[in-house]
């Protein structure tokens, strides 16, 4: 089996970021940066799922520019056996990174794709769905699973993903506002996955330098006859409003009160 696993290279959620004067994007100088969290979830749950049905492989795949092979390194030093960096220096909306995944995937042949539900930088949440049309492959979205991150089940690192028997098929659990579903989708397919699926693990010292001699393939687009000009524009980038301080009520029939004339919620 073969499982292959997006990483995006994003900025740290923890960095103070700021909106450059002209508000034509963010402040990326001494920004830090570092793999997408929900990408790492995926490399988790491929790991798993190779070492529940060995003999399997996993492929870390990333497109951007050449400081991003840090962080498909972070992926093998995790445990993924190889890596694919697609070297891209400027924006790449997520159209042009769907269709440069379809040409990498049409030439890797993976049974399962794992990618993180979406990025932190942009938020987009588009990737993952249109691979899936591109490729005309079925999709999950949202996975999660059905036992909490204090649970046995993860505590033993078993996967939330449950391959069936024939290796055929894959049931998803995922989140959903009545509670939680269970989907049944046949392989090969997309699977993006959610922050409660799994908690990644850390790297050990031997596995970072295991990583260093394991293979990274470098290539660009053009190696794949994709045009990655962008087919979005980002017109203008602000920052959120700062929150107005908060009032004291003397009782819930002003509470109430507020709400409905002032706030306008009720």
């Amino acid at each position: 089996m073969k499982i292959l696993v997006t990483v995006k290279r994003v900025e740290d959620y923890e960095s103070k970021i700021k909106v450059k004067p002209d508000n034509s994007w963010i402040v990326t100088e001494g920004v830090n940066y570092r793999a997408n969290p929900f990408d790492e979830i995926a490399v988790e749950e491929a790991l798993r799922l190779r070492d529940s049905n060995l003999p399997s492989e996993v492929v870390a795949v990333s497109i951007g520019s050449a400081a991003a092979q840090a962080d498909i390194r972070s992926a093998l030093a995790m445990g993924a056996d190889r890596g694919i960096l697609v070297k891209h220096d400027g924006f790449v909306d997520s159209d042009a990174v769907a269709r440069v995944l379809q040409k990498v995937i049409e030439k890797e042949k993976p049974d399962l794709v794992l990618m993180g539900k979406q990025a932190v930088d942009v938020d987009d949440n588009v990737t993952g769905q249109l691979l899936a049309e591109y490729l005309g492959w079925g999709q999950a979205t949202f996975a999660s699973k059905k036992e909490s991150l204090e649970s046995a089940e993860e505590k033993a690192k078993k996967p939330g993903l449950k391959l069936g028997g024939d290796k055929k098929s894959m049931q998803v659990a995922r989140e959903v506002d009545g509670g939680l579903e269970v989907l049944e989708v046949q392989l090969p397919a997309i699977v993006t996955v959610d922050l409660r699926l799994n908690e990644p693990r850390y790297a050990s010292l031997p596995n970072i330098m295991k990583a260093k001699k394991k293979p990274i393939a470098d290539k660009t687009p053009a190696d794949y006859g994709v045009d990655v000009a962008p087919r979005l524009e980002v017109i203008k980038t602000t920052e959120p409003s700062g929150r107005k301080a908060g009032v004291k009520v003397k009782s819930v029939a002003e509470l109430v009160e507020k709400l409905k004339n002032e706030a306008g919620v009720l």
